[in-house]
Order: C-alpha cells, then sequence, then structure tokens
C-alpha cells in the first residue's frame, strides 16, 4: 500500500514537471525596427501583453533569437522591406524561427502623429500575433528570392543604374551646350559626333567636356557588356515586339510566375490597376496605384509600345488601335489610358503562358 502511494506521488510529479517544461515553452512574436546601427525589438510570449520594448545591436539580435529557440520556445519574426535586403531572413530561417518579410506601411494604427521605433515595433508585434492566430490579412507578406533569383535580378538592375549615371553626365554635358547657344547632339560623347562637334566648340568647353566623355565611353562599354549578358539568357522562341532584354528583366524581376494564383493577383503587383473611391451612391475611378515593382511596370509599358507596331493583331492592341496607332487623333491622356490597359493585359497574358495556360501562338505571331 504504501509502495503503491510512493509510485502515485512520483507518477503525479513527473507529470508536473512536463506540464511545467510544457507552459515554460511560449510561442514568441517579436515586431522589429530595423535601422543600421539599432535594432528596436518587441515580444509578445503567447497571449499576454507585449514586453518593452528591447534595442539591441544588430549583432545581438540572431544571438537573441537563437537563445530562445534552444529554450524550446517557437519564435516568429516580422520586419518591413527596407534597404538591408534579405540576410536577416535567411539567417533565421536557417535556424528554425519563422519571419515574415511584409511591404511598407504606415504603422500608426491610431493616428496619434507620433513615431517612435518602440511604437512601430509593437504595432508590428500586434499584427503579428494577429497574423499568427489565423487572420492572414493583417500582414502583406512580400516573397523572399532565393540567393540566386536575387543575384540574376541584380545584372538588370545594375544595367539600369549604369543608363541613369551615363543619362545623368550626358545630360549635364548638353546643357552646357545649350547654354553658350551651341549645338547639343543627343550623343555628342560618340565618336563619329565628338569628331564633328569637337570642330564647332571653344576650347574651354572642349576641355569641360573631355573630362566626362571618357567617364561616358567607360559606362558603355559596361552597359553594352551587360546587355549583352541578359540577351544571351533569353529564350530563343520569343514573340516578335517583346525584345529579348525585355522579357529577361521582367521574368528577373517577378522571379517566379507560378507565385500568382489568379489574373487579379500579377495585375496587382504590376501596378496598372486603376484605383477607387467608392463611398454610397458614388463611385470614382481613379488613376492607376502605382503598387508593387516599378521596374517591371516599365518594362511592360515599354514592350506595350512594340506590341503595338509589331504585334496590331494583339487583341488588346487591336481594340484601341484607333488610338495607340501612329497619327491616331487621340490626346496624350487617352494614348496613356489604352497603353496602360494593353501593358496590364499584356501582363495577364504573360503569366497565363509561363504557367502553361494556354501557349504564345494562341496570342502572338512570331
Amino acid at each position: 500500500m504504501q509502495n503503491t502511494i510512493v509510485q502515485n506521488e512520483g507518477a503525479a510529479s513527473l507529470e508536473a514537471a512536463r506540464t511545467k517544461v510544457k507552459l515554460s515553452r511560449s510561442i514568441i512574436k517579436i515586431g522589429l525596427d530595423m535601422h543600421a546601427r539599432l535594432y528596436v525589438a518587441v515580444a509578445q510570449y503567447d497571449q499576454l501583453l507585449p514586453k518593452p520594448a528591447r534595442r539591441l545591436a544588430p549583432l545581438e539580435f540572431v544571438p537573441w533569437v537563437r537563445q530562445l529557440l534552444r529554450a524550446g520556445h517557437t519564435v516568429h519574426v516580422v520586419y518591413e522591406a527596407c534597404g538591408f535586403g534579405f540576410n536577416l531572413h535567411r539567417e533565421l530561417k536557417a535556424l528554425g524561427a519563422q519571419c515574415y518579410v511584409i511591404a511598407p506601411r504606415k504603422l500608426d494604427e491610431q493616428c496619434t502623429r507620433v513615431k517612435t521605433d518602440p511604437r512601430d515595433g509593437l504595432t508590428l508585434c500586434q499584427r503579428l500575433s494577429r497574423y499568427v492566430e489565423g487572420n492572414t490579412r493583417e500582414l502583406a507578406v512580400i516573397r523572399v528570392p532565393s540567393e540566386e533569383e536575387e543575384q540574376a535580378r541584380h545584372v538588370s538592375r545594375q544595367r539600369e543604374q549604369l543608363v541613369h549615371h551615363r543619362q545623368k553626365l550626358e545630360a549635364q554635358g548638353r546643357s552646357l551646350l545649350i547654354n553658350h547657344s551651341l549645338p547639343a547632339p543627343a550623343h555628342w560623347w560618340k565618336q563619329q559626333t565628338w569628331s564633328r562637334l569637337g570642330k564647332l566648340l571653344p576650347a574651354w568647353i572642349t576641355l569641360r567636356l573631355e573630362v566626362a566623355r571618357p567617364a561616358l565611353l567607360c559606362l558603355q562599354k559596361q552597359i553594352n557588356a551587360l546587355t549583352s549578358e541578359l540577351e544571351a539568357a533569353a529564350p530563343s522562341d520569343i514573340p516578335a515586339g517583346l525584345g529579348k532584354l525585355t522579357t529577361v528583366v521582367m521574368t528577373r524581376e517577378i522571379c517566379s510566375w507560378e507565385r500568382f494564383s489568379n489574373r487579379r493577383a500579377i495585375s496587382s503587383y504590376t501596378g496598372l490597376c486603376p484605383g477607387e473611391h467608392t463611398s454610397g451612391t458614388k463611385r470614382i475611378p481613379g488613376s492607376v496605384t502605382k503598387r508593387g515593382n516599378p521596374r517591371l511596370r516599365a518594362a511592360l509599358v515599354e514592350c506595350a509600345w512594340r506590341m503595338v507596331r509589331f504585334q496590331p493583331n494583339y487583341p488588346p492592341v487591336k481594340k484601341r488601335l484607333g488610338i495607340l496607332a501612329k497619327g491616331a487623333r487621340a490626346t496624350g491622356a487617352q494614348r496613356k489610358k489604352a497603353i496602360v490597359a494593353v501593358a496590364r493585359r499584356l501582363a495577364v497574358d504573360l503569366w497565363r503562358v509561363h504557367t502553361g495556360r494556354c501557349i504564345a501562338a494562341q496570342l502572338f505571331n512570331h
């Protein structure tokens, strides 16, 4: 009888210990406000009130999360997409934590017009808590590209940066020429144009332009090399008008066409959908939202203009050919609205082709 009582007491104490260990393992939600030299983290354990903000150096945050995971806790972290990239996301995922990178948005939910890092961290923490509990609309989680996708995307983005640098230097040279009532050809720095232009310029202006000209020639050489690299990666069966360079840029900016579940998702990502203000019986359509990826949006609009020339029978172009055709009597606003509609439809059709919902021959002429 006494042995039975001792065994029961031992089993009860073991069960109590297991329950205590189980209760000590919490689900921790961390809202993180990131800066170059400082991280401000607000943590919430289970359904308790969030703890006061904790200030950490960037190198201290990952060891802190590792310590929480080793203690048996489940850790969820959220931070806004910013200029610090996705390395933190990859480090946390490698540790076993759940990490969410979200699109930046206004964090002052109560419109107090007071912004501090602890308040931002608290708001992120509270939204993460609601997201983990099942309200998936609470966070606009973005897709984090893989390292290979990010490296491939940097090629086209670096080319874009070099083009901007070239345009800036080129414009400065043309401004100098125009300011002194001299001929200002678009590509004044190219060899053929420069050999003719140099005979018309004063010596001091020639000296000033020769400072920038080597940089322009070097930039153009690098741009040509990157352009060749991108075009070499393009598939061989591209329909007329899409262009090798534009096709590769769009594909690398999207990373994966399968990430979009329907045509509304891809249209929204382009930022070419019209805005709207509806209240009561009033409905006021607005300009395009310009959400999502601006590089993809620019590439689609550029490609849409080429479709007008090379694919006049493409259904969205054919429908608006009276507005978009060369010499058409249409205002600039009408042409802009029409080309945006073509670009939006083009994004949807490219998504259909890349996800196997149709073939390119059904939509485009080769």
